[in-house]
């Protein structure tokens, strides 16, 4: 067993240096700290992203830490995704792509009442390159301007539930969130020979708490009412970096030239509460449909380096998930397909992003984001442990106003293996 967890945690910090890829292609993750990822396994992102009220024994909840009491196997789940995206805004389209490591995790039962969840995971992400090109009242190119962003924040956690009575368990769960972002716009006027380059590069740090709750009530028919509650506390994200602004000379690279500002700059980014509530019924290990609900206060920015963006403001969010799964029969020895776990959901968000594309300062367009899911969970052997596959369909954001829509396709991959480490020496 020993050797188990030495084996975990040099894959886990091994793991922390792939988390600094670039896995966004968004335009809209030019904003605050970058996309905000979703706490949820593939396995729940397959249903529409609900988990706040179910309970599984054999596969990892990463979005309530109540659910860690019902662990019954030690489990490891590894995840990667695929994001294609399709952006347009009423004249031109463009086509990205990008596949990362999307979380590590490790599930152990502590006993028959409790359980701990501990790994990495993105939290927020940068990545885009946008062209933006003004012209004369002849139509006539009169300037170019570039932006660029990558990298964002990652998340470790740890989390612990326990069952207090029957039926009703509660969770805590800790996160230290770090990361790097760096963003730039350079300026090219016709006819000048230098650009120039404004850059901001901060690091970002902060810890948070999440809390949360599950309530398991048998009904009749072996029927299963499953309750929960997740609640993200307010926390403050710091931000500390450097901004500099210098005219450069662009050819097939870059040579900076006068430097005009090179200052020391701070921010924090304030996110208030976060409520989450979900509500489901289903059977044990055969079918489960469910709803979560969660709501937020608007975001607060502060500070020289998230104080600059003019364009942008944010109002309260909330998001709906709608989804579930069937099994057939998840212990068949005679069927394979029976085995299987199919999945489907969707989900419709209030991201909380208002831009204003046209930037006359009055036009501020709410961004939404609608997805549709669907997965299968293949058994990949005699303990549980599954092949996870999912695929989600959505769209966010619009052409009106200046704006870019995203057409998406996400592929997500898992593998959740379960395995028993603290076995009782038996004697023959």
């Amino acid at each position: 067993m020993v050797k188990k967890i030495i084996v975990v945690f040099t894959t886990l910090f091994i793991a922390i240096g792939s988390f600094a890829q670039k896995n966004n292609t968004s335009a809209y993750s030019f904003f605050g700290i970058g996309d905000i990822n979703s706490s949820s396994t593939v396995e729940q992102q397959s249903m529409g992203g609900i988990g706040v009220s179910l309970e599984d024994s054999f596969h990892l909840n990463l979005s309530n830490p109540a659910s860690n009491s019902s662990l019954k196997l030690t489990t490891y789940a590894i995840a990667l995704e695929n994001k294609n995206i399709s952006a347009e805004n009423g004249v031109d389209k463009q086509n990205a792509a990008t596949t990362y490591l999307s979380y590590l995790a490790l599930g152990i039962p502590l006993g028959e009442k409790g359980g701990l969840t501990f790994g990495l995971s993105p939290n927020s992400s940068v990545g885009y390159s946008l062209t933006s090109n003004s012209y004369t009242d002849d139509d006539v190119l009169n300037e170019v301007t570039l932006y660029n962003g990558e990298g964002g924040t990652n998340k470790v956690f740890l989390g612990f539930g326990y069952e207090v009575f029957k039926g009703f368990s509660i969770g805590v769960q800790g996160n230290y969130l770090f990361g790097k972002i760096e963003n730039s716009i350079v300026s090219q006027l016709k006819d000048v020979t230098l650009a120039t380059k404004y850059q901001t590069i901060a690091n970002v740090n902060s810890f948070s708490l999440n809390t949360g709750f599950q309530y398991k009530k048998e009904l009749k028919n072996k029927l299963n009412l499953h309750i929960g509650g997740n609640f993200n506390l307010e926390n403050k994200i710091e931000s500390n970096g450097d901004e500099y602004l210098y005219s450069v000379s662009i050819g097939n690279f870059e040579s900076p030239r006068d430097t005009i500002l090179n200052t020391s700059s701070k921010g924090t980014l304030t996110a208030p509460l976060k409520s989450s509530l979900g509500i489901g019924v289903g059977k044990e290990n055969k079918w489960f449909a469910g709803v979560d609900y969660s709501f937020q206060k608007a975001l607060e920015l502060n500070g020289d380096i998230f104080s600059n963006y003019a364009k942008i403001k944010y109002d309260d969010s909330n998001k709906i998930s709608i989804g579930g799964y069937y099994t057939p029969k998840y212990n068949s020895i005679t069927s394979y397909w029976e085995r299987v776990t199919y999945r489907a959901g969707l989900k419709m968000e209030k991201t909380g992003l208002l831009v204003d594309g046209i930037g006359n300062g009055n036009d501020f367009t709410a961004i939404d984001d609608f997805g549709i899911s669907f997965g299968v969970g293949l058994p990949v052997s005699s303990q549980l442990s599954n092949l996870n596959v999912g695929f989600e369909f959505g769209k966010r954001g619009k052409t009106t106003n200046g704006l870019i829509k995203e057409n998406y396709i996400n592929f997500r991959l898992s593998l959740s293996l379960n395995d028993k480490w603290f076995r009782k020496l038996e004697i023959f």
